[in-house]
């Protein structure tokens, strides 16, 4: 049985800092691409940031580059978001996942396990 637990989320203030981590167990974790989503309230999930398998290539979306890192360690089974100089919009909740692909990839659908989220809300 694959689970991918999230956690770290919470209520901060702008411009501090975060760190979300999720933990995988059920499957082969260092042969799967990691990403990293998000919804915000009232809209659809949108992608975040990957990372490649050995964690050699990450890729962002727009709005993280600069201000957000992930990175993996296949050890501890575990793939982590730093979240720096936190704005009011990216109030949201936050869910990683796994692709049998390369890290490139920012579609939904590439995507087969998912965790159940983390909350994280940052307030002005």
């Amino acid at each position: 049985q694959v689970q991918l637990v999230e956690s770290g989320g919470g209520l901060v203030q702008a411009g501090v800092s975060l760190r979300l981590s999720c933990e995988a167990s059920g499957l082969a974790f260092s042969s799967y691409t990691m990403g990293w989503f998000r919804q915000p309230p009232g809209k659809e999930r949108e992608f975040v940031a990957s990372i490649s398998w050995s964690g050699r290539y990450t890729y962002y979306a727009d709005s993280a580059k600069g201000r957000f890192t992930i990175s993996r360690d296949n050890g501890e089974n575990t793939v982590y978001l730093q979240m720096n100089s936190l704005k009011p919009e990216d109030t949201a909740i936050y869910y990683c996942a796994t692709a049998p692909t390369r890290y490139d990839v920012a579609s939904l659908d590439d995507y087969n396990y998912w965790g159940q989220g983390t909350q994280v809300t940052v307030s002005s």
